[in-house]
Protein backbone atom coordinates (compact mmCIF):
# COMPACT_ATOMS: atom_id res chain seq x y z
CA UNK A 1 0.00 0.00 0.00
CA UNK A 2 1.35 3.50 -0.68
CA UNK A 3 1.37 6.10 1.72
CA UNK A 4 2.30 9.77 1.10
CA UNK A 5 2.94 12.64 3.68
CA UNK A 6 3.32 16.62 4.07
CA UNK A 7 6.99 17.13 2.74
CA UNK A 8 8.83 17.90 6.45
CA UNK A 9 12.36 19.61 6.83
CA UNK A 10 15.07 17.47 7.44
CA UNK A 11 16.44 17.19 10.85
CA UNK A 12 19.43 15.81 12.45
CA UNK A 13 19.77 13.41 15.89
CA UNK A 14 18.07 14.16 19.02
CA UNK A 15 21.86 14.82 20.08
CA UNK A 16 23.33 17.12 17.54
CA UNK A 17 20.18 19.07 15.74
CA UNK A 18 20.49 19.86 12.10
CA UNK A 19 18.15 21.79 9.70
CA UNK A 20 17.70 22.09 6.47
CA UNK A 21 16.78 25.44 5.05
CA UNK A 22 15.37 23.90 2.11
CA UNK A 23 13.13 20.95 1.27
CA UNK A 24 14.10 16.75 1.98
CA UNK A 25 12.07 14.34 -0.34
CA UNK A 26 12.20 10.74 0.49
CA UNK A 27 11.06 7.72 -1.01
CA UNK A 28 10.35 4.14 0.13
CA UNK A 29 10.41 0.87 -2.05
CA UNK A 30 8.93 -2.29 -0.13
CA UNK A 31 9.18 -5.62 -2.50
CA UNK A 32 9.39 -3.49 -5.62
CA UNK A 33 6.09 -1.56 -4.72
CA UNK A 34 6.11 2.43 -3.61
CA UNK A 35 5.22 2.23 0.01
CA UNK A 36 6.05 5.43 1.28
CA UNK A 37 6.84 9.11 0.24
CA UNK A 38 7.70 12.46 1.56
CA UNK A 39 7.90 11.21 4.83
CA UNK A 40 10.25 12.50 7.74
CA UNK A 41 13.41 12.12 6.88
CA UNK A 42 14.47 11.23 10.15
CA UNK A 43 12.39 8.17 10.12
CA UNK A 44 14.99 6.67 7.15
CA UNK A 45 17.16 4.95 10.03
CA UNK A 46 14.59 3.03 11.21
CA UNK A 47 13.91 1.54 7.99
CA UNK A 48 17.66 0.91 6.32
CA UNK A 49 18.09 -2.15 8.65
CA UNK A 50 14.95 -3.66 7.60
CA UNK A 51 15.06 -6.22 4.11
CA UNK A 52 14.00 -5.72 0.46
CA UNK A 53 13.68 -2.21 1.40
CA UNK A 54 15.12 0.79 -0.94
CA UNK A 55 15.21 4.47 0.57
CA UNK A 56 15.65 7.48 -1.85
CA UNK A 57 16.39 10.53 -0.06
CA UNK A 58 17.06 14.18 -1.70
CA UNK A 59 18.47 17.15 -0.38
CA UNK A 60 18.71 20.66 -2.14
CA UNK A 61 21.44 23.14 -0.36
CA UNK A 62 21.97 20.59 2.52
CA UNK A 63 24.07 22.88 5.27
CA UNK A 64 27.51 21.27 6.76
CA UNK A 65 25.48 20.19 9.70
CA UNK A 66 22.98 18.50 7.59
CA UNK A 67 25.81 16.36 5.49
CA UNK A 68 27.58 15.37 8.79
CA UNK A 69 23.98 14.13 10.11
CA UNK A 70 23.54 11.73 7.18
CA UNK A 71 27.01 11.12 7.20
CA UNK A 72 26.25 9.49 10.63
CA UNK A 73 22.93 8.02 9.59
CA UNK A 74 24.49 6.27 6.40
CA UNK A 75 28.13 5.42 7.31
CA UNK A 76 29.35 7.49 4.48
CA UNK A 77 32.94 8.07 4.63
CA UNK A 78 34.14 11.47 5.29
CA UNK A 79 35.97 12.07 2.05
CA UNK A 80 32.56 11.77 0.12
CA UNK A 81 30.46 14.22 2.28
CA UNK A 82 33.84 16.75 1.81
CA UNK A 83 33.51 16.02 -2.29
CA UNK A 84 29.39 16.54 -1.46
CA UNK A 85 29.66 19.97 0.24
CA UNK A 86 32.44 21.40 -2.54
CA UNK A 87 30.96 22.28 -6.17
CA UNK A 88 32.69 22.09 -9.22
CA UNK A 89 33.55 18.52 -8.74
CA UNK A 90 34.88 16.50 -11.87
CA UNK A 91 32.38 13.94 -12.86
CA UNK A 92 33.47 10.79 -11.07
CA UNK A 93 32.65 7.49 -9.27
CA UNK A 94 34.67 6.88 -6.02
CA UNK A 95 34.20 3.27 -4.35
CA UNK A 96 34.59 3.08 -0.24
CA UNK A 97 34.25 0.08 1.69
CA UNK A 98 30.42 -0.30 1.61
CA UNK A 99 29.23 2.83 -0.66
CA UNK A 100 29.68 4.23 -3.72
CA UNK A 101 29.99 8.39 -4.23
CA UNK A 102 29.16 9.66 -7.72
CA UNK A 103 29.51 12.90 -9.20
CA UNK A 104 27.49 14.08 -12.26
CA UNK A 105 25.98 17.19 -14.27
CA UNK A 106 22.50 17.91 -15.57
CA UNK A 107 23.13 20.39 -18.36
CA UNK A 108 21.00 22.77 -20.92
CA UNK A 109 21.89 25.11 -23.30
CA UNK A 110 19.89 28.31 -22.89
CA UNK A 111 17.84 29.16 -26.01
CA UNK A 112 18.20 32.75 -26.29
CA UNK A 113 22.18 32.95 -25.47
CA UNK A 114 23.55 29.32 -25.92
CA UNK A 115 25.43 29.63 -22.77
CA UNK A 116 25.82 26.30 -21.21
CA UNK A 117 24.08 25.55 -17.90
CA UNK A 118 25.74 22.60 -15.65
CA UNK A 119 23.88 22.11 -12.35
CA UNK A 120 26.03 19.33 -10.05
CA UNK A 121 24.44 16.27 -8.17
CA UNK A 122 26.49 14.69 -5.89
CA UNK A 123 25.01 11.08 -5.60
CA UNK A 124 25.57 8.22 -2.79
CA UNK A 125 24.85 4.66 -3.57
CA UNK A 126 24.66 2.38 -0.92
CA UNK A 127 23.13 -1.49 -1.04
CA UNK A 128 19.57 -0.10 -0.05
CA UNK A 129 19.70 3.59 -0.16
CA UNK A 130 20.62 6.17 -2.75
CA UNK A 131 21.04 9.70 -1.53
CA UNK A 132 20.86 12.84 -4.13
CA UNK A 133 22.77 15.94 -2.99
CA UNK A 134 22.10 19.37 -4.81
CA UNK A 135 23.53 22.82 -4.49
CA UNK A 136 20.90 24.45 -5.64
CA UNK A 137 17.35 24.14 -7.53
CA UNK A 138 18.57 24.63 -10.79
CA UNK A 139 18.56 21.08 -11.36
CA UNK A 140 14.91 19.35 -10.15
CA UNK A 141 14.04 15.83 -9.25
CA UNK A 142 11.05 15.86 -10.54
CA UNK A 143 11.75 14.48 -14.19
CA UNK A 144 13.54 11.88 -12.78
CA UNK A 145 11.20 11.11 -10.63
CA UNK A 146 8.58 10.69 -13.76
CA UNK A 147 11.11 8.25 -15.43
CA UNK A 148 10.64 6.29 -11.99
CA UNK A 149 7.20 5.90 -11.91
CA UNK A 150 7.58 5.26 -16.11
CA UNK A 151 9.37 1.89 -15.22
CA UNK A 152 7.22 0.47 -11.88
CA UNK A 153 8.17 -3.25 -13.03
CA UNK A 154 11.90 -2.52 -12.75
CA UNK A 155 11.56 -1.27 -8.68
CA UNK A 156 12.25 -5.02 -7.66
CA UNK A 157 15.98 -3.92 -8.34
CA UNK A 158 16.38 -1.68 -5.73
CA UNK A 159 18.63 1.17 -6.03
CA UNK A 160 20.37 0.21 -9.37
CA UNK A 161 16.81 1.28 -10.64
CA UNK A 162 16.53 4.53 -8.98
CA UNK A 163 20.33 4.74 -10.36
CA UNK A 164 19.56 4.22 -13.92
CA UNK A 165 16.77 6.80 -13.67
CA UNK A 166 18.74 9.52 -12.68
CA UNK A 167 21.74 8.33 -15.26
CA UNK A 168 19.38 7.74 -17.60
CA UNK A 169 17.61 11.74 -17.10
CA UNK A 170 21.65 12.94 -16.79
CA UNK A 171 22.67 11.78 -19.93
CA UNK A 172 19.55 12.09 -22.39
CA UNK A 173 20.24 16.17 -21.33
CA UNK A 174 24.16 15.74 -22.02
CA UNK A 175 22.73 14.41 -25.74
CA UNK A 176 20.24 16.64 -26.49
CA UNK A 177 22.86 19.30 -25.02
CA UNK A 178 25.16 18.20 -28.19
CA UNK A 179 22.21 18.26 -30.44
CA UNK A 180 21.42 21.81 -29.65
CA UNK A 181 25.19 22.84 -30.36
CA UNK A 182 25.43 20.57 -33.50
CA UNK A 183 22.49 22.98 -34.94
CA UNK A 184 24.19 25.63 -33.72
CA UNK A 185 27.43 25.24 -35.46
CA UNK A 186 25.31 23.91 -38.67
CA UNK A 187 23.45 28.03 -38.65
CA UNK A 188 27.06 28.94 -38.25
CA UNK A 189 28.49 27.57 -41.19
CA UNK A 190 25.85 28.83 -43.74
CA UNK A 191 26.67 32.47 -41.88
CA UNK A 192 30.00 32.17 -43.06
CA UNK A 193 29.52 32.21 -46.89
CA UNK A 194 26.58 34.51 -47.04
CA UNK A 195 27.37 37.85 -48.84
CA UNK A 196 24.69 40.15 -47.44
CA UNK A 197 26.24 39.61 -44.06
CA UNK A 198 28.73 42.16 -43.44
CA UNK A 199 29.66 41.88 -40.02
CA UNK A 200 32.49 39.66 -39.38
CA UNK A 201 32.83 40.18 -36.22
CA UNK A 202 29.76 38.76 -35.20
CA UNK A 203 30.84 35.25 -36.93
CA UNK A 204 33.66 35.72 -34.90
CA UNK A 205 31.70 36.27 -31.43
CA UNK A 206 29.61 33.13 -32.37
CA UNK A 207 32.29 30.85 -33.14
CA UNK A 208 34.22 31.62 -29.79
CA UNK A 209 31.26 31.54 -27.84
CA UNK A 210 30.07 28.06 -29.21
CA UNK A 211 33.83 26.90 -29.02
CA UNK A 212 33.93 27.89 -25.09
CA UNK A 213 30.26 25.99 -24.91
CA UNK A 214 32.01 22.76 -26.14
CA UNK A 215 34.91 22.94 -24.09
CA UNK A 216 32.97 23.20 -20.89
CA UNK A 217 30.36 20.53 -22.37
CA UNK A 218 33.22 18.16 -22.88
CA UNK A 219 34.40 18.31 -19.48
CA UNK A 220 31.09 17.06 -18.31
CA UNK A 221 30.61 14.80 -20.74
CA UNK A 222 33.86 13.10 -21.44
CA UNK A 223 34.17 11.81 -17.92
CA UNK A 224 31.02 10.22 -17.63
CA UNK A 225 32.15 7.53 -20.08
CA UNK A 226 34.52 5.81 -17.30
CA UNK A 227 31.96 6.47 -14.22
CA UNK A 228 29.32 4.38 -16.51
CA UNK A 229 31.56 1.47 -17.02
CA UNK A 230 33.06 1.80 -13.92
CA UNK A 231 29.35 0.92 -13.11
CA UNK A 232 28.89 -2.09 -15.09
CA UNK A 233 31.84 -3.62 -13.19
CA UNK A 234 30.31 -6.85 -11.37
CA UNK A 235 32.53 -6.72 -8.77
CA UNK A 236 30.43 -3.65 -7.59
CA UNK A 237 27.07 -5.56 -7.29
CA UNK A 238 24.99 -2.21 -8.24
CA UNK A 239 24.10 -3.18 -11.57
CA UNK A 240 21.77 -6.74 -11.57
CA UNK A 241 21.71 -8.33 -14.79
CA UNK A 242 18.17 -7.78 -15.57
CA UNK A 243 19.34 -3.98 -15.29
CA UNK A 244 22.63 -4.73 -17.43
CA UNK A 245 20.75 -4.01 -20.73
CA UNK A 246 19.43 -0.71 -19.28
CA UNK A 247 22.97 0.07 -18.27
CA UNK A 248 23.91 -0.77 -21.68
CA UNK A 249 21.55 1.34 -23.52
CA UNK A 250 22.73 4.30 -20.94
CA UNK A 251 26.48 3.50 -21.83
CA UNK A 252 25.96 3.85 -25.54
CA UNK A 253 24.49 7.07 -25.22
CA UNK A 254 27.15 8.11 -23.43
CA UNK A 255 29.69 7.11 -25.73
CA UNK A 256 27.42 8.68 -29.08
CA UNK A 257 27.69 12.15 -26.78
CA UNK A 258 31.15 12.09 -26.27
CA UNK A 259 31.98 11.03 -29.66
CA UNK A 260 29.55 13.73 -31.26
CA UNK A 261 31.09 16.16 -28.53
CA UNK A 262 34.66 15.72 -30.08
CA UNK A 263 33.45 15.89 -33.74
CA UNK A 264 31.42 19.11 -33.30
CA UNK A 265 34.98 20.54 -31.22
CA UNK A 266 36.24 19.62 -34.88
CA UNK A 267 33.93 21.00 -37.04
CA UNK A 268 34.33 24.61 -35.01
CA UNK A 269 37.64 24.46 -35.47
CA UNK A 270 37.04 23.73 -38.90
CA UNK A 271 34.64 26.98 -39.43
CA UNK A 272 36.86 29.23 -37.26
CA UNK A 273 39.68 28.46 -40.15
CA UNK A 274 37.27 28.16 -42.51
CA UNK A 275 36.61 31.46 -41.37
CA UNK A 276 39.56 32.97 -41.64
CA UNK A 277 40.48 31.63 -45.32
CA UNK A 278 37.00 33.49 -46.47
CA UNK A 279 37.97 36.82 -45.05
CA UNK A 280 41.45 36.19 -46.50
CA UNK A 281 40.24 35.37 -50.34
CA UNK A 282 37.76 37.96 -49.53
CA UNK A 283 40.91 40.44 -49.00
CA UNK A 284 42.41 39.31 -51.93
CA UNK A 285 39.37 39.95 -53.92
CA UNK A 286 38.73 43.16 -52.89
CA UNK A 287 43.16 43.72 -53.31
CA UNK A 288 42.31 42.37 -56.98
CA UNK A 289 39.73 44.61 -58.20
CA UNK A 290 41.43 47.55 -56.11
CA UNK A 291 44.61 47.21 -58.68
CA UNK A 292 42.60 46.32 -61.43
CA UNK A 293 40.84 49.78 -61.25
CA UNK A 294 44.43 51.34 -60.31
CA UNK A 295 45.65 49.80 -63.47
CA UNK A 296 42.56 51.55 -65.47
CA UNK A 297 43.36 54.97 -63.68
CA UNK A 298 46.91 54.83 -64.60
CA UNK A 299 46.54 54.97 -68.13
CA UNK A 300 44.62 58.62 -68.92
CA UNK A 301 47.27 59.84 -65.69
CA UNK A 302 50.27 58.84 -67.64
CA UNK A 303 48.79 59.87 -71.32
CA UNK A 304 48.30 63.39 -69.66
CA UNK A 305 51.22 63.28 -67.85
CA UNK A 306 53.61 62.45 -71.05
CA UNK A 307 51.32 65.45 -72.94
CA UNK A 308 51.93 67.50 -70.12
CA UNK A 309 55.96 67.76 -70.62
CA UNK A 310 57.08 71.17 -72.35
CA UNK A 311 58.12 70.12 -75.85
CA UNK A 312 56.44 69.93 -78.51
CA UNK A 313 54.26 67.22 -80.17
CA UNK A 314 52.21 65.87 -82.84
CA UNK A 315 49.21 68.00 -82.80
CA UNK A 316 50.81 70.28 -80.02
CA UNK A 317 48.68 73.88 -79.90
CA UNK A 318 46.04 72.16 -81.95
CA UNK A 319 42.48 70.99 -81.38
CA UNK A 320 43.38 67.75 -83.22
CA UNK A 321 46.11 67.11 -80.38
CA UNK A 322 43.14 67.21 -77.93
CA UNK A 323 41.15 64.86 -79.49
CA UNK A 324 44.17 62.87 -80.07
CA UNK A 325 45.05 62.06 -76.83
CA UNK A 326 41.34 61.55 -75.53
CA UNK A 327 41.09 59.18 -77.83
CA UNK A 328 43.98 56.97 -76.85
CA UNK A 329 43.22 57.12 -73.35
CA UNK A 330 39.65 55.86 -73.92
CA UNK A 331 40.87 53.11 -75.79
CA UNK A 332 43.62 52.34 -73.82
CA UNK A 333 41.43 52.04 -70.54
CA UNK A 334 38.42 50.51 -72.22
CA UNK A 335 40.86 47.46 -73.46
CA UNK A 336 42.57 47.06 -70.04
CA UNK A 337 38.78 46.94 -68.55
CA UNK A 338 38.14 44.40 -70.91
CA UNK A 339 41.14 42.40 -70.20
CA UNK A 340 40.27 42.69 -66.21
CA UNK A 341 36.89 41.47 -66.77
CA UNK A 342 37.47 38.30 -69.06
CA UNK A 343 40.42 37.49 -66.23
CA UNK A 344 37.38 38.15 -63.61
CA UNK A 345 39.18 40.84 -61.87
CA UNK A 346 37.07 43.28 -61.74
Amino acid sequence: MRHSATPTLLTGAADSPSTLTRMARTRLYRNGTLDLENFPAEDISGYVCEPDLTVWLDLCAPTAADLDMIRREFGLHALAIEDAGHEHQRPKLDRYRDHLFMSAYAVSIDTTSGALDAAEVSVFITPNALITVRNDDRFTMDPVVDRWDASPDLAKQGVGYLLHGLLDYLVDGHFAAVQELDERIEELEEMLFDDSLSDSQAVQRRTYELRKTLVRLRRVVLPMREVVNSLLRRDLHVVSDPLLPYFQDVYDHVLRATEWTESLRDMVTSVMETHLTVQGNRMNLIMKKVTSWASIIAVPTAVTGFYGQNVPFPGFAAHDGFYASTSLMIVLSVVLYWTFRRKDWI
